[in-house]
């Protein structure tokens, strides 16, 4: 646990002094996220162990809980920087927004998405409130009871068909995961009784939240930080919300589960994610990259996921790390160069696959 706070933790000093004085605390922070964690995953090119199975992490949910403060706190740094409000040059506000950006679409979204998995309400309230104050509280919904459930099938926004383009892809899964979302939590909300005030209030739609939650956010910063505050922070979120739609891009395009008839499919399992191994992109998003273990665990806390087996046949594992990969994607004929064959390979060693 101390790696995993280590790395998640140690730019959050630099991104707050960058916010306030800009300068080579801000150039630290950004060279830190986009270009270190990239050399010691170059450099160590190992993947860590495994957790031993049935192990415990006591610390897990508090530095999940340290990681969602720093969030909304990191949050009103960034729009107060972005937005004039600390009388940086534009050259220092350009840097803090990739830097800001980055964390909060690879940390704070990896945290929320760890949240919003979690048993526990308040945890899962936390979760639920960071993606609202980035204008994507949707994703609370859609990503457990859309995504988890069709992954790579045609049913699934959020999973990239071969051949599919990230700018093609970005606009189609955003509108897709929202309506999928509202349309499940309708139907859950159909299928209830409710008796008693506090059971009609449970019984909500979560979207209400959701729009709500967002509007309240803009209204914030705008009280804050004026007009130019509600632009960084529209600008951020934008930002933020692209990382989140690069990860559910890269960790499945072109990846199919088998039909069995005209309404089921085979089981999720490994064949279905591509993983990433590198040791400090990992720690760095709470070990998202080990996805399929993910999808065959949900409720499994963060250091416990397993890589497993790389080796085996079948198994889709990504060239390179999940962030240097979803750089890539953001240029699709180099995505497409380096990817593509790859698929085709996967489902040439999987016979039972569609084609």
């Amino acid at each position: 646990m101390r790696s995993f706070a280590l790395v998640t933790l140690a730019p959050l000093p630099l991104l707050g002094l960058g916010a306030a004085i800009g300068g080579i605390f801000a150039w630290a922070a950004a060279f830190y996220i986009a270009a270190l964690i990239f050399v010691l995953d170059t450099l160590i090119a190992r993947a860590a162990p495994d957790a031993p199975e049935g192990a415990e992490f006591p610390a897990a949910n508090a530095l999940s809980v340290g990681l969602a403060l720093a969030h909304f706190a990191a949050l009103l740094a960034g729009v107060a920087a972005l937005s004039g409000a600390t009388d940086l040059d534009w050259s220092n506000r350009i840097v803090l927004f990739f830097a800001f950006g980055l964390f909060f679409g690879q940390v704070s979204n990896s945290n929320a998405h760890e949240l919003i998995h979690r048993s526990d309400k308040r945890l899962f309230m936390l979760g639920k409130w960071i993606y609202i104050s980035l204008l994507f509280g949707h994703h609370t919904s859609a990503h457990r009871l859309v995504h988890h459930r069709f992954v790579a099938t045609p049913e699934d926004p959020n999973s990239a068909p071969l051949g599919e383009g990230f700018w093609t892809f970005a606009p189609r899964a955003w509108i897709g995961s929202f309506v999928a979302g509202y349309e499940m939590e309708r139907a859950r909300a159909a299928a209830r009784t409710p008796k008693g005030l506090r059971a009609r209030i449970a019984a909500i739609n979560p979207y209400v939240v959701y729009v709500l939650g967002a509007l309240w956010w803009v209204a914030l910063m705008a009280q804050l930080f004026g007009g130019p505050g509600v632009v960084a922070y529209l600008a951020l979120c934008a930002y933020a919300q692209m990382q989140l739609l690069l990860s559910d891009y890269v960790q499945h395009y072109g990846l199919q589960r088998r039909a069995l008839d005209a309404t089921r499919f085979e089981p999720v399992d490994a064949r279905h994610s591509w993983d990433a191994p590198q040791p400090v992109s990992a720690l760095w998003m709470l070990n998202a990259p080990r996805h399929s273990d993910h999808h065959a665990h949900p409720g499994r806390i963060y250091p416990a996921l397993r890589l497993g087996d790389l080796a085996a046949p079948g198994r889709p594992v990504l060239p390179r790390s999940l962030p240097a990969m979803a750089a890539i994607a953001l240029i699709p004929p180099l995505w497409r160069r380096v990817m593509d064959r790859r698929v085709t390979a996967l489902r040439a060693a999987q016979p039972c696959a569609p084609g």
